[in-house]
């Protein structure tokens, strides 16, 4: 009976994720879930994102946190538009809560919708928001024994962003040894190493972003 309890619950939410899809198929709207740990740096990766892409892409952000609207009012000083969701305890977003915040933003003028999820290594893996793709932020304070650790949060990600590289050299990490244990659990795997501190590694993100949101867009008629 438990196992069926859950499966209803995934079943409900795969039907309401693939509505917010095609909501965002007819927008031509490129979605990031974006996913990691507490602290590995997903604001401050949104926050520079922002300024480096505000000239070229319209972004929107749907923060998510247990409480507290401290995230969100980071990003709203960027001047983009963005709408927060508390839990209230739960450790993921899900696509009924994505679905609510949407009548609060305006898709008509967003290129990229960034959902942040609630920091977590496991629960957002399980969960589609109708999202194109997931991204995880690995910082290199956290070791090299993430991938085996927590294999679904790498297998289900399209996107693996090493964030703080700058620390390297006060740390015994090796970000050869993350990827190669990342790559192991999804070969499949785009990688990138940066710093949001220093900037190092940011621009080659944000082309590929660049690049993903515009083959989002609709064609011309």
């Amino acid at each position: 009976m438990k196992i069926a309890v859950v499966r209803d619950i995934l079943d409900a939410n795969e039907r309401i994720a693939r509505e917010n899809r095609r909501l965002f198929d007819r927008k031509g709207l490129l979605v990031m879930n974006l996913m990691s740990s507490p602290g590995a740096g997903k604001t401050s990766l949104l926050e520079q994102t922002i300024e480096a892409l505000g000239g070229d892409l319209r972004l929107g952000v749907i923060e998510g946190d247990i409480q507290s609207s401290k995230d969100a009012e980071r990003i709203a000083r960027r001047g983009v538009q963005v709408v927060q969701i508390n839990t209230g305890g739960a450790c993921h977003l899900d696509g009924n809560m994505i679905r609510d915040a949407l009548d609060a933003l305006d898709l008509d003028r967003m290129d990229l919708l960034v959902v942040e999820n609630v920091g977590n290594l496991v629960c957002p893996a399980e969960f589609h928001v109708g999202e194109d793709f997931k991204a995880m932020i690995l910082s290199v304070t956290e070791g090299e024994d993430k991938p085996a650790k927590y294999p679904l949060m790498f297998r289900e990600s399209k996107v693996l962003v090493i964030n703080k590289i700058d620390l390297l050299p006060y740390l015994d990490c090796s970000v050869e040894q993350i990827r190669e244990e990342a790559l192991k659990v999804n070969p499949e795997l785009v990688l990138f190493e940066v710093s949001c501190k220093t900037g190092e590694g940011l621009d080659r993100w944000m082309d590929w972003l660049k690049e993903a949101a515009r083959a989002r867009r609709p064609p011309l008629e």
